[in-house]
């Protein structure tokens, strides 16, 4: 299989507050197929502990984490 980092969706959960970037992030990846890369925009710092948390837990891939401002950027490709 063919791994790239480019995107195929995007979540942007930006203006939201724990828990809710996490429990849309989990829907979004539900709907997700193995290999496929997650863009996800969020505002709420909580996100930088909660996300690496949440991929390593469920076992998708952090491509990569990065803040860009007062937002937070995740590359995620979902495992399986």
């Amino acid at each position: 299989m063919f791994m790239t980092d480019t995107p195929s969706h995007y979540l942007d959960a930006r203006g939201l507050f724990c828990p809710e970037p996490v429990m849309l992030l989990h829907n979004k990846v539900r709907e997700m197929q193995a290999g496929d890369v997650l863009d996800v925009l969020a505002t709420d710092p909580s996100t930088t502990r909660d996300i690496p948390k949440f991929c390593a837990f469920l076992g998708h891939a952090l491509v990569k984490q990065e803040t860009i401002g007062d937002e937070y950027r995740y590359l995620i490709r979902k495992g399986g």
